[in-house]
């Protein structure tokens, strides 16, 4: 698989997780986002697009550096712990490769 397909996938991931955990909290439905869970989706994309590792990173859990802001580091951590587990569930191809990805070894921090 190329690593394009991997970013692709752990952008979908991502968003699978958002819509989620804004469906059980904010009670939209299907994959439609409440403004907030659409502002925190945009910003994952954001930073999974423009990543140093860029196509060597690893998943965010294990990176070395965090680019995260803090208040959105923290809404993302809630979201993994309520979407994580029930991915299995309703995504289940996108959960074992999200769990494969994790196997991965974290990249060393860039050089600047």
């Amino acid at each position: 698989m190329s690593d394009n397909k991997r970013l692709f996938r752990e952008k979908n991931t991502v968003l699978k997780m958002i819509a989620l955990y804004c469906r059980s909290h904010h009670k939209t439905s299907g994959d439609s986002l409440c403004q907030d869970c659409q502002i925190l989706a945009t910003y994952a994309l954001q930073r999974i697009q423009h990543c140093p590792f860029g196509i060597h990173k690893a998943t965010c859990a294990r990176c070395p550096i965090h680019c995260y802001r803090s208040e959105k580091r923290e809404q993302i951590r809630l979201v993994m712990r309520y979407a994580g587990p029930r991915m299995l569930y309703h995504h289940p191809i996108l959960a074992i490769f999200h769990l494969f990805d994790r196997l991965r070894k974290p990249p060393k921090k860039p050089q600047k």
